[in-house]
């Protein structure tokens, strides 16, 4: 057979380009989808985290591995360690709960520059103990009374607002596109209000999903005014790979919601990059929903990431963005050989607050 001298556009790709040379034939820690990502970071570089769940996988990491990761919102020093755990400090950059949708970080940029105040006060609990509505999960046991809420409420803004003003690097994890709005004011909660806290009222909120171009133009104001107080301040964009736990879209199967939010994040994240020098997109997504794993990274509940799925994805951010060779690797097997015991070895879910998991464990109450 002759063989095929043709010029043609497939000729000369790196083998990244194909899917046997860079996926199928390898072993699962072997496989990185990593293409351009010209980040570096050291270790003195402030990297602060927001986002979703997922995101505090990136900041627990970033801390263990010696680099900087920026805590802009501390506790007392007095306090000991597990009981600041306890309260969110260290979680994210600052004590701001998850923040799921594009929405509600320009909203939270606003807040702290003192260009927005929500109307929504604070939501009251049956014991007479208050929730912020914005951060509902991130006190335990909830505030003792409004006053106290909404000093701790200042504090926090005023740490967002140096975070912003000095950090060096920003990673943000889209993780959804449904969110309930205010219809008074716009505002955007993290939770549906009824479901942890607050009441619900069809009369003061509504349900929205975001298009591709409701989220690249929510990012597009976040990241223009974080230029403009930060002009140093670089973003790193992830797509969180958690399914979503329900979905308010009406007649929608959760399964089919998920595949709409996460294609449009994801969307918006290319899109994000290709607009700016500046931003850039990590493959966290790929690397756990890949079918190169066989959904191996997945715990039995089919939406929570185990350890050894985050290990790949951390290895492979501080590998590019950072020269760190040293991370212990995942599984050594070769794809077509993974052991159907492979999670019953190394099911272990990582401990993270997600308020959007009380979803489930609230429908039918």
């Amino acid at each position: 057979m002759m063989a095929n001298n043709k010029v043609h556009p497939y000729k000369n790709l790196p083998e990244k380009a194909f899917w046997r040379k860079s996926v199928s034939s390898l072993y699962i820690s072997e496989v990185d989808p990593v293409d351009k990502f010209d980040l570096k970071i050291d270790l003195e570089t402030k990297v602060a985290t927001a986002g979703s769940c997922f995101a505090q996988h990136i900041a627990r990491y970033l801390q263990n591995s010696g680099f900087n990761y920026f805590v802009a919102e501390k506790a007392h020093p007095l306090i000991p360690s597990t009981l600041a755990k306890e309260h969110n400090y260290g979680a994210f950059s600052a004590r701001y709960g998850n923040i799921y949708t594009a929405r509600q970080l320009v909203q939270l940029f606003d807040r702290a520059f003192g260009n927005f105040t929500p109307q929504e006060t604070a939501w009251f609990d049956e014991d007479g103990t208050c929730r912020d509505p914005f951060r509902p999960n991130v006190q335990p046991s909830n505030f003792i009374h409004e006053a106290e809420m909404l000093a701790d409420r200042e504090q926090h803004l005023k740490c967002v607002k140096n975070m912003f003003e000095t950090l060096d690097i920003f990673v943000f994890t889209l993780g959804l596109t449904e969110t309930w709005i205010s219809k008074v004011d716009g505002a955007v909660f993290p939770i549906c209000p009824g479901t942890i806290g607050g009441d619900f009222d069809s009369g003061k909120y509504e349900f929205y999903n975001q298009t591709a171009s409701d989220v690249v133009q929510d990012m597009t104001i976040f990241i223009d005014k974080l230029k403009e107080i930060n002009s140093k301040a670089k973003v790193v964009l992830t797509v969180s790979p958690v399914p979503l736990m329900a979905t308010a879209q009406e007649n929608a199967h959760v399964l089919q919601a998920t595949t709409y939010s996460k294609s449009v994040l994801r969307v918006a994240a290319e899109e994000l990059r290709n607009k700016y020098e500046f931003v850039h997109y990590f493959p966290s997504f790929e690397i756990i929903t890949g079918n190169f794993n066989r959904g191996k990274y997945y715990a039995k509940d089919l939406r929570n990431v185990i350890e050894p799925g985050v290990l790949h994805v951390m290895r492979l951010f501080l590998k590019h963005a950072a020269g760190v060779e040293n991370l212990e690797r995942n599984s050594e097997e070769p794809i077509k050989e993974v052991k159907n015991d492979f999670i019953s070895k190394a099911e272990e879910v990582i401990d993270v607050e997600c308020e959007e998991a009380s979803l489930d464990r609230y429908a039918d109450s």
